[in-house]
């Protein structure tokens, strides 16, 4: 594997695992009342996905212009950091929701 697709790969851990862990803070602190902060939370999570995809774009572009890519465990795992944080990030935005209808 070359370093342009470890550093992409790496990227989409890196950024994967930041929109997660924003999307738990989001969820601790509606948990505890600041929803300001948990819309801020919410919002920085999104802006990792962003990066995340900006890195998975990279790869799927090489990937379409034929130079084609062996797919290690790495490669899955960065994938599947991904798609956590998606699903994460869209479930924290949910119970957001629901703590602001029972706390306010």
């Amino acid at each position: 594997m070359d370093n342009k697709n470890l550093e992409a790969i790496m990227g989409l851990i890196m950024h994967g695992g930041n929109a997660k862990s924003n999307a738990m803070e989001a969820i601790q602190a509606a948990k505890n009342g600041a929803f300001e902060l948990a819309e801020e939370k919410i919002s920085e999570s999104e802006q990792s996905i962003v990066e995340a995809h900006h890195s998975q774009t990279g790869l799927l572009t090489e990937e379409a212009k034929g130079n084609h890519m062996e797919v290690t465990l790495l490669t899955v795992h960065s994938q599947d950091h991904l798609m956590t944080a998606m699903t994460f990030t869209d479930l924290a935005k949910e119970l957001i929701d629901v703590y602001r209808k029972l706390l306010k």
